[in-house]
């Protein structure tokens, strides 16, 4: 056995990092990532006071409350993708709506910052599809559906 054939010992870092990655893999990671961000903009800069030398800008606005439902609302989502696959769906199109509404309600979606996070998010979110298992990728194609009417039986009298 020479030395490149040796097996190479796996680090904990190295083994965590592969298990994050499998699990990343398994979900609409990056969906979720900038939905759950999203929020965080949403909900804070409405509550955010600025300082301008001797002036203080307030940010607060009559819908602040609205804009913290919101942000935590896309933080949920941004939750709901990672950890429920299966209402990605409802979660991308939930987050698109709130980042729409957010426009109107947080100091235009908190700057267009956490509008585009959301509007972003929510796309990935509903565009992700999981993926076939290696073993049935390597295998043979899936059946593809025939538009001929000799093998779909097109020419029977109905």
């Amino acid at each position: 056995m020479s030395v490149d054939t040796r097996p190479q010992q796996i680090s904990s870092f190295g083994r965590a990092r592969r298990s994050f990655r499998e699990w990343r893999w398994q979900r609409p990671f990056w969906g979720g990532l900038w939905t759950l961000l999203a929020g965080f903009p949403i909900m804070y800069i409405p509550y955010q006071t600025m300082t301008l030398g001797d002036l203080h800008i307030r940010m607060a606005t009559t819908a602040g409350a609205g804009s913290l439902i919101i942000g935590v609302l896309l933080v949920v989502l941004g939750l709901t993708l990672w950890f429920q696959q299966q209402s990605r769906i409802f979660a991308g199109v939930a987050a698109i709506l709130l980042a729409l509404v957010s426009l109107v309600v947080s100091n235009f979606g908190a700057f267009l910052i956490g509008f585009l996070l959301a509007l972003i998010g929510g796309a990935l979110g509903v565009s992700w599809a999981p993926g076939r298992p290696a073993a049935i990728a390597a295998g043979e194609p899936a059946a593809a559906v025939s538009l001929s009417k000799e093998r779909d039986g097109g020419d029977r009298a109905e």
